[in-house]
């Protein structure tokens, strides 16, 4: 469960592409979210060399906004959208959404508008295929109101415009406590674009929807044909990865800490395997988070929290997309709530949200394995990792 300091809370991701920095060839940009219920004050830009696997402790710049927890890139790296992750008891109450420019020159970022999510602890965000609309996963730790998906239009300078859609569903109450009400924790899009997927920790369920802005412009989702997926009792479904090919999807299941695996076609998720992180252990172990694949297709990595903060690393059949444990590597810290592959392949960047730090661990690019810890920065409650890389 992703904890923050007086709200108990929980939480698919890409990496973006942008130009190199002009100081070296390799010395990328390092975009880190945060939490700023303690010290950290937002966003913060910084230096990473792919070289060394040493990110630059002195930040490039630091933008002051409240929870920024996750950050979603556009894919010409021109706009950065973030969720403010309020909710009641908070300095900010309201949850709200960012959108800030950046410089194709300096990468710096500017706010471009902010506007409310019409939801609390609004905790991930995706844009849709085509760049029109933002889709946003209210969680609402809350049972009243409880989570919603929020869908909100983007114009062409990037500018958010309010919520034209929102969506919601029964929870499963399997868990009287973490599913008394239904919790959106994130919304992704399939590779074509032509259906949006949106978790419901609370629920139980992975909902489906087409999106076709052409036929509503004010309501662009409506339930597809197969309108949802069951997930086991009281698993809660969280992130949901598509195969580069798009034949595959995976799926981190937080309460159970379990990955499923499936085949997609046309809408359709067919379950064809399920597999635990942390089969026979006690329940403390168990809270799945992110997961990423390796750029060539071969690897996936999956996060554990809990007490036992591991990375669990999987080779992935090319044919199947099923997975075959390989390792898991402790992450050295505590609550690793979000991770990233460097550009290079050659290190995974570890966001650790309650021991305050990002550690970086060596990655063999052949065998998939992580090798030698090489930096730990501080840095207060970070919650997800963006590189902005070339295209």
């Amino acid at each position: 469960m992703k904890m923050r300091n007086f709200w108990p809370l929980l939480m698919a991701g890409s990496v973006g592409a942008m130009g190199l920095s002009s100081a070296s060839a390799e010395t990328l940009q390092l975009l880190v979210g945060s939490y700023t219920a303690g010290s950290s004050q937002g966003i913060y830009r910084m230096q990473f060399d792919s070289a060394t696997g040493q990110i630059d402790a002195k930040p490039l710049q630091v933008v002051k906004t409240e929870n920024p927890s996750w950050l979603t890139l556009s894919k010409d790296q021109k706009r950065l959208f973030v969720v403010n992750e309020n909710g009641p008891g908070q300095t900010d109450p309201v949850g709200r959404v960012s959108s800030y420019a950046i410089d194709p020159k300096t990468h710096a970022l500017s706010l471009i508008n902010q506007v409310q999510s019409l939801g609390n602890e609004p905790t991930h965000s995706s844009l849709s295929a085509d760049a029109k609309h933002l889709f946003v996963s209210n969680y609402s730790v809350m049972e009243d109101p409880g989570g919603t998906l929020a869908v909100l239009p983007v114009d062409a300078d990037g500018q958010l415009k309010p919520v034209v859609q929102m969506s919601g569903h029964p929870a499963s109450r399997v868990n009287a406590e973490r599913q008394a009400s239904n919790h959106v924790h994130s919304t992704v899009s399939s590779p074509d674009g032509r259906y949006v997927f949106s978790n419901d920790l609370g629920a139980d369920k992975v909902f489906i929807y087409q999106y076709d802005p052409k036929a509503n412009p004010h309501l662009p989702l409506t339930p597809a044909k197969t309108a949802s997926v069951s997930m086991p009792a009281g698993s809660g479904p969280r992130h949901l990865l598509f195969s580069a090919d798009g034949k595959h999807a995976w799926l981190t299941m937080e309460m159970s800490a379990q990955v499923a695996v499936f085949d997609y076609n046309d809408g359709v998720l067919t379950q064809t395997q399920l597999v635990d992180l942390a089969a026979g252990q006690p329940t403390s172990d168990k809270a799945g988070a992110a997961l990423h694949a390796s750029a060539d297709g071969k690897f996936l990595y999956v996060s554990n929290r809990g007490t036992a903060n591991q990375l669990v690393v999987f080779g992935i059949d090319p044919a199947t997309g099923q997975l075959k444990e390989l390792q898991k590597r402790s992450v050295e810290g505590d609550h690793p709530r979000e991770f990233a592959l460097d550009p290079s392949g050659k290190f995974v960047l570890i966001a650790n949200q309650k021991s305050n730090q990002i550690v970086v661990v060596e990655r063999d690019a052949k065998t998939g394995l992580l090798g030698k810890t090489v930096q730990k920065l501080p840095i207060d409650a970070p919650s997800d990792l963006k590189f902005l890389v070339r295209q």
